[in-house]
Order: C-alpha cells, then sequence, then structure tokens
C-alpha cells in the first residue's frame, strides 16, 4: 500500500479556505489517482477577483464557487492549461459572473514542433483528460500581464505537461498548474506533454527565488527551490535508468515502464508508460535511442 504523501492536507471539498491575504482556495470534488484530492481553484483578490484554474465541469463546484465570490466582482478568469480538470467550468463560470476567459491557446496550442509533427502522424496515441472543446475569450502570450483592484498576474508559458501550460506570477509567488506538485510528479504524455519543453520550464523556474508555490493539487509547496531541483533529479534519474534498461536490447516504452516502475500499482502502469515514452522521444532528440520504425507510441527503441 503506498503512503500518503501528505497526510496534513485533507482541505474540505467546496469550503473556501484562507490560504493569505488576499487569497483563497476552493478544492473541487474530483479526487482519483491522478487529481490527488482533487482540483484547486484560486481566487485571488478582495472585491475584485481572479478566479484561476475554475476546475471540472461539476455542478456542485460551480455553486461552491459562486457562493465563495458572493457580491464580488470577477474581472478574470485565468486557466493554467486545457484537462478536464482544470478548464471546462470556465465557460459556466463565465457565464455566472460576466468575466472573461484568459489562456494561452486552445487545447493544441503551444506544442513544440517535434510534437505538432507526431500529432499528425497518429501514431502517438495520448489525448487523455484533454478539454478538446476549450476556447479563451482572450490569449496571453508569454509575459503577458492581467491586473485587477489590488492584484497583477503575470503569466509565464510553461509547456511540458501540456503545451498551452502557463503559470502566473503574482509577487514571488507561482500558480503552477501541473507542472509542479508537491505530492507527485507529472504526467508528461506526448503529444500533449513534452519531456524536453518540462525540462526547460522546470530550469526556467528554477532560475527566480519563488517564496511559495501554488499547485493544481495538493497543498501549497513552501521551498520552490528543493522542490524544482528534486523534479529535476527525479527526471534525470528516469532518463538514466531508461538507458539503463536498454543496455539489454530494444524495448517498447511498456516494455520498459514495466521494468523500470516495479513498485507502481497496476492502475498507474498506463501513465508510467506514457512518462517512458516522452523520455524516449526526448533522448531520440538528443540521439542518443532511435526508433526501429516509424515514431509511434508502440514502437520498438534501441540505444544509437
Amino acid at each position: 500500500m503506498m503512503q500518503d504523501p501528505q497526510r496534513d492536507f485533507h482541505p474540505i471539498p467546496g469550503h473556501a479556505e484562507t490560504l493569505a491575504p488576499g487569497l483563497r482556495r476552493v478544492l473541487a470534488p474530483n479526487p482519483s489517482p491522478m487529481t490527488f484530492r482533487g482540483t484547486n481553484t484560486y481566487l485571488l483578490g478582495d472585491g475584485d477577483l481572479a478566479v484561476i484554474d475554475p476546475g471540472p465541469e461539476k455542478a456542485e463546484h460551480l455553486n461552491a464557487l459562486l457562493q465563495a465570490i458572493g457580491a464580488d466582482r470577477v474581472s478574470a478568469i485565468l486557466v493554467t492549461h486545457a484537462h478536464v480538470d482544470h478548464s471546462p467550468l470556465a465557460r459556466a463560470l463565465s457565464e455566472r459572473v460576466d468575466a472573461p476567459v484568459y489562456a494561452f491557446s486552445d487545447a493544441f496550442g503551444g506544442r513544440s514542433a517535434v510534437m505538432q509533427q507526431l500529432a499528425a502522424s497518429g501514431l502517438m496515441g495520448g489525448g487523455e483528460g484533454v478539454d478538446a472543446a476549450f476556447m479563451p475569450d482572450i490569449r496571453l502570450a508569454d509575459g503577458d500581464t492581467v491586473s485587477g483592484t489590488g492584484w497583477s498576474l503575470r503569466a509565464i508559458h510553461t509547456p511540458g505537461h501540456f503545451g498551452n501550460h502557463l503559470s502566473f506570477a503574482w509577487n514571488d509567488a507561482l500558480f503552477c498548474g501541473d507542472l509542479v506538485m508537491g505530492w507527485a510528479s507529472s504526467l508528461v504524455s506526448p503529444p500533449d506533454g513534452d519531456l524536453t519543453d518540462f525540462m526547460a520550464s522546470c530550469a526556467r523556474l528554477r532560475s527566480t527565488e519563488w517564496s511559495v508555490l501554488h499547485s493544481g493539487h495538493g497543498a501549497p509547496i513552501p521551498n520552490p527551490a528543493a522542490r524544482l531541483d528534486w523534479l529535476i533529479t527525479h527526471r534525470l534519474s528516469r532518463e538514466a535508468a531508461v538507458l539503463d534498461a536498454l543496455q539489454s536490447g530494444p524495448a517498447t516504452s511498456a516494455t520498459l515502464a514495466a521494468r523500470i516502475y516495479t513498485d507502481t500499482p497496476p492502475a498507474l502502469l498506463p501513465a508510467a508508460t506514457r512518462n517512458v515514452l516522452a523520455h524516449l522521444i526526448d533522448l531520440n532528440g538528443k540521439i542518443r535511442v532511435a526508433p526501429m520504425g516509424p515514431l509511434g507510441a508502440d514502437v520498438q527503441f534501441a540505444l544509437t
């Protein structure tokens, strides 16, 4: 049985909890192995609000957000990325509070050229949990700001977990979506996820001294530098494990995942397989491995 990675983190779904002056969190009622306790929706401001990651399309969560908003004005709804646990409620909330939805792009923007080619091939699979219908009212480029009375957020394009993924800087705090979480590492599933971009985004965030990271799932991360260092080291160790496993001969991502993720529950092995595939594509870009056929989800890879 796996240990609980955040035993002290048990917020009540639907309850607006104050995290800092001007910042509240409302947990969505969508716990799962991939979403932990559920999605964190953040309400920033006092009287004039920004809502970050409205969450899944659940009537009870919409009602909880409307109750927490009360008589306040919502001037912006911001979405970190177009996954079904983060973005679908944006449209219904927008209609209720008459506020625009901000995001980097639709669900398929922000992909690297490599991932665009893989998506076009139709051989890569992926698409887990994508909110394919998502469309923002206003697109945010890297460095754009959204402001209200008493608050300002700066958009940082942080692809890796997802192509259109944004993080939002609030002074020295960061709303980091699913790129960085304190309870687990993120799923990186091509072509929606890109490990090369993921590592670059982590390195970019590491270059700034943040006081706290507010993640899409789980508790606030009070030591951002240590967590980012752990994530980068963790991915490098997985890369080393993939290369080591290929010493015995060519293998598919599924075969490699079964060899490497020996302590992973069977229900999570498909996600582990997608993570291994992301490593193989990254290593192919580094010319350290090569596919033995058309690049796809089920092809065997060999060391170069």
